[in-house]
């Protein structure tokens, strides 16, 4: 831009000198010049190419956040790991009563694990009854079965069916899943229904299983040993062992002590029934 506006300049000082008065027209060339001096600097002053390069410590900024960002996710991460319960090898928490420990019984096998359910039971059966082990322990340890007879008596009021007099055997089987830590009852009578007693004993079964409150009746059907279809009245009752934390003893005594007691009022309502009454003390 100044190359051009040179050539103006010489000549209007080209003009100047034929008119004389050369002093004041240098002036005015003077004059121009710092004009056109100025105009060049400001336009120097202008970089917008710099006020550019100025926006970039913004961006700076804003990559300086994203490792903020981490640390508040590896915050959270810690947290939630806290807030996990920690378990032991059979499942159960910290505040369990049996957490940590390893329960074990010598067989001819040698060793056999105990788990937390079947621990219980065992328990129940040995250490509160007083009765020798006769639990059965299945490979792998996450089954066991138990299975005894009782003998159940009428009672004595005069308002039931059975009386004091009026005794009947029942086989008892207690089944044991450790996977699902589910305790199970089932209740025999050991004779089978006759055929002709199916019906009158189906519809007792619907009309007093209502009002049992815990536990049910029904009827299990085999096979026996010359390939014959058999049908047998049983009750069954089961509970749950899963997030008892302490007393998982006590749930199960309550389970066969209640499952007995309701089992007996069923049997003593089946009875209005004598042809079934006669069957059962047959």
């Amino acid at each position: 831009m100044a190359t051009k506006k040179s050539p103006a300049k010489k000549k209007v000082a080209t003009k100047v000198v034929k008119k004389a008065p050369a002093k004041k027209a240098v002036k005015k060339v003077v004059t121009k010049k710092v004009a056109s001096k100025k105009t060049v600097k400001t336009v120097v002053k202008k970089p917008a190419a710099k006020k550019v390069v100025s926006k970039k410590p913004i961006a700076k900024k804003v990559v300086t956040k994203k490792p903020a960002a981490k640390k508040i996710a590896k915050k959270s991460v810690k947290k939630t790991a806290v807030k996990s319960p920690k378990v032991d090898q059979y499942g159960l928490e910290k505040d369990d009563e049996f957490y940590g420990l390893y329960f074990a019984k010598s067989t001819k096998k040698g060793l056999v694990e105990v788990k937390p359910c079947t621990f219980s039971l065992m328990y129940w059966w040995k250490g509160l009854l007083g009765y020798p082990d006769m639990i059965e322990i299945a490979k792998g340890s996450n089954a066991a079965m138990l299975q005894f007879e009782s003998t159940f008596g009428g009672g004595d009021s005069g308002e039931t069916e059975l009386t004091e007099k009026d005794v009947l055997d029942i086989d008892h089987i207690i089944e044991v899943d450790e996977e699902e830590m589910l305790i199970s009852l089932y209740s025999y009578v050991p004779i089978p229904v006759p055929d002709k007693l199916l019906g009158a004993l189906g519809l007792a079964i619907l009309n007093i299983n209502p009002e049992t409150r815990y536990g049910s009746l029904e009827l299990c059907s085999t096979d026996n040993e010359e390939g014959e279809t058999e049908h047998f009245l049983r009750y069954r009752v089961a509970t749950y062992l899963r997030g008892i934390k302490s007393g998982k003893v006590e749930a199960i005594e309550s389970m066969i002590t209640n499952g007995s007691e309701f089992f007996g009022l069923a049997l003593d309502a089946m009875c209005v029934n004598k042809s079934i009454k006669k069957w059962l003390l047959s």
